[in-house]
């Protein structure tokens, strides 16, 4: 290959990489100005779509603009031919959390079987699809469970998990009432339950909104009451 050549490629590659700066720039300029109430920006990138950027706010929320931040977008980027929904991915790759990372001992241990497989739920005593999620696994066998209680749903859910929280046999309690509704004794006055507020604030962070949310050993977070079918094959899936 020529110097000439070189010297093109070289400089096309710096016209991109300059443009893509601009880009940012003007977007990171004009739409705080043109929306004063717009959070500030985390970071500006381009989509896949030729002029389209993808501006991201509060962690985990995606806009789109154009690369003068003249107009503005909300809502999911669909990509038809490989029908993906590209916002979803997104954001689901943003908000991942490694297992390890999990802050465990804020968790309820409920062991299986041999315990050698693992899965992390966040839920609300008060929701419903725990519930029936709760009755199905049941069925699954040879897992260590670890239960994050969640309250998101109301005033009554911190109470009853503050309750459980502090009984004695905390799975137990938790089991009582998700699968029997037998309410948990009133905690004792002087019970630490500052592990509620923190994972309340991790799972904020971690953009975790509904119950029952799991995640899998893999780092696979599914969110729903999904069957205990699903649930096995994850399981499998996660520790291959």
């Amino acid at each position: 290959m020529t110097f000439a050549r070189h010297l093109l490629l070289a400089a096309c590659a710096l016209g991109a990489v300059v443009g893509a700066f601009a880009g940012e720039a003007e977007i990171r300029k004009n739409l705080p100005a043109r929306i004063p109430q717009f959070p500030p920006i985390d970071e500006v990138t381009k989509s896949p779509v030729p002029g389209l950027y993808e501006v991201r706010v509060n962690g985990f929320q995606i806009y789109y603009t154009d690369e003068q931040g003249n107009y503005l977008l909300q809502g999911n980027l669909i990509d038809v031919k490989a029908r993906k929904n590209l916002t979803e991915e997104r954001v689901e790759k943003l908000s991942a959390v490694a297992f390890d990372q999990l802050p465990l001992k804020d968790a309820i241990k409920i062991v299986r079987g041999n315990g050698k497989r693992r899965l992390a739920v966040f839920e609300d005593p008060n929701c419903g699809y725990c519930k029936r999620f709760e009755k199905d696994m049941k069925t699954v066998d040879n897992v260590t469970v670890h239960l994050f209680l969640y309250p998101v749903l109301g005033p009554d859910s911190a109470t009853k998990s503050r309750d459980i929280w502090c009984s004695k046999d905390k799975g137990k309690a938790w089991s009582d009432w998700m699968e029997s509704n037998v309410r948990p004794a009133t905690a004792a006055p002087g019970c630490d339950t500052a592990a509620l507020q923190r994972n309340v604030e991790f799972g904020r962070k971690y953009n975790i909104t509904g119950t029952p949310t799991l995640i899998f050993s893999d780092g696979t977070r599914t969110p729903g009451a999904i069957p205990a079918e699903q649930v096995e094959k994850q399981l499998a899936a996660s520790i291959n």
